[in-house]
Parts: structure tokens; C-alpha cells; sequence
């Protein structure tokens, strides 16, 4: 598992990068280029697309870092644009795109492999089921459960994101744990003591 900058060390590399450091810049990017498609890629779910929306993502931060405010968090910045991003493309598609629609009618690819350390099978099926289940909420569920559980973001930060009330963002993730437990049951009756765990089989 990929090892994540502190807030110190990202406030330390924004500050080198605002003075024109580039090499702080490579780093900052390194650091959050996976995360970042991970993100993409439960909005957009096709390759191509999400690696343009995450390539736009980090050269319009990168080309706007002197405005950032290091009160918040970067991903949370990022993942912002991202998201604005993200959308637009969705849009081009259809043009009634609604961020609380369900984008199941997109085609998904397969989602690459993450580099992650070796899993039990177990853990395996169990994260294959969730994430399966995942790609089935609608874009506004997908994006509040993964930052919520994989990048651990708060509701607020989540509502920033996503440019809507903090409200808005606990209803989506309400609606997103019952619709995955009445995905998820058929399959995994038998182990929906571990589906309440979904922090650690989504992560």
C-alpha cells in the first residue's frame, strides 16, 4: 500500500512548489496520481476518459497551486477539480447527465490492478464483491463512498467536492450502505457481518 505524505510534508512540498521548485511538484504529483485514478474512475468508469479527466485534473492544479488555500487538504482541492471534470465529460456524453443518475449505461473496462500487497483470497472475493457493487450506485453515491471510506475524507470535505450541502452528502451515503446491502446479500449472505466492515473491504 502506497505510503501517504503527512500534512506536513504536503504543506512543506506546495510551499517549495509556490517558490517554483519542480521537483517538488514531481513528488507532490507521484503521491497522488493512483489515488487520483482510483477517484476518476468510479465517475468515469473508462480508461481513456478517466486518464484525460486526471491528466486535466493535475495540470489545472498545478497551474492554479498559487491560490491554493493550505487550510484544506490537497487531495481534497484535486479531487475537486477532478470531480467538475469528471462530470463535464459525462455530459458530453449524454446531455442529460445528472450527477445523482446511475451510469451504469456508460461501458466499463476492467479496472487495472492495484499494487497493492498480496491478499488473502477471502479478502480478494470480499473487496471484488463491494467494488462490484459499487460500480452499480449512482455517480453521487460512488464518489461520497469512495472518498468517505478509501480516502477517509469527512462529510464536509465530501460536500466541498461535491459542491453540495453537508446534508446532501449523509443522505448519499445513507442511501449508498442500502442499496449496497441489498446488492451485496444475494452473494454474500453468509458474511454480511464482514459487509458492516466495508471501510476495510473497500479500502
Amino acid at each position: 500500500m502506497e505510503q501517504r505524505l503527512t500534512r506536513l510534508e504536503e504543506q512543506r512540498l506546495i510551499r517549495s512548489i509556490k517558490r517554483g521548485d519542480p521537483e517538488a511538484m514531481r513528488v507532490l504529483i507521484d503521491h497522488h496520481q493512483q489515488r487520483l485514478f482510483a477517484f476518476v474512475w468510479r465517475v468515469v468508469p473508462n480508461q481513456q476518459d478517466a486518464e484525460d479527466v486526471c491528466q486535466e485534473a493535475l495540470l489545472k492544479a498545478m497551474a492554479a497551486i498559487q491560490s491554493f488555500d493550505p487550510t484544506y487538504r490537497f487531495s481534497t482541492w484535486l479531487f475537486t477539480i477532478a470531480y467538475r471534470l469528471g462530470l463535464n465529460t459525462l455530459r458530453r456524453r449524454n446531455k442529460n447527465v445528472d450527477a445523482d443518475m446511475d451510469f451504469n449505461m456508460f461501458a466499463s473496462t476492467t479496472e487495472p490492478e492495484p499494487s497493492d500487497c498480496l491478499e488473502s483470497e477471502e479478502a480478494r472475493r470480499l473487496k471484488d464483491a463491494v467494488w462490484s457493487a459499487v460500480d452499480r450506485l449512482s455517480v453521487a453515491q460512488k464518489t461520497a463512498i469512495t472518498l468517505f471510506y478509501r480516502e477517509s475524507h469527512s462529510c464536509q470535505e465530501i460536500a466541498t467536492v461535491m459542491d453540495v450541502p453537508v446534508a446532501t452528502i449523509k443522505s448519499h451515503l445513507h442511501r449508498a450502505r442500502a442499496r449496497l446491502q441489498e446488492l451485496l446479500e444475494p452473494a454474500l449472505a453468509n458474511d454480511w457481518q464482514e459487509i458492516h466492515m466495508l471501510s476495510e473491504a473497500i479500502a
